[in-house]
């Protein structure tokens, strides 16, 4: 990948064209420490987030709980993987 700031964006726009036609992807930098904002990536490879439908697993598999399991909300939100 390579890295453009935005006036070289602007100022080569068909080359960023050209680099996407050959499969390449661009990243975008802004300002003057060049903070990289973005990457524009070839249609083939954009891959939509889509919304995980609920209940998808349904029937597939299960779990269970034990009756002497105990945590706090705190516990269970200070986890950590």
């Amino acid at each position: 990948m390579i890295m453009m700031s935005v006036g070289d964006f602007k100022s080569k726009f068909s080359e960023v064209v050209d680099k996407l036609l050959a499969g390449e992807e661009v990243g975008i930098s802004y300002g003057k420490k060049k903070a990289p904002i973005g990457v524009i990536v070839p249609y083939k490879s954009y891959k939509k987030n889509k919304k995980v439908k609920l209940g998808i697993w349904k029937g597939k598999g299960s779990f269970s709980i034990s009756k002497d399991f105990k945590m706090t909300e705190e516990e269970f939100l200070n986890l950590k993987e």
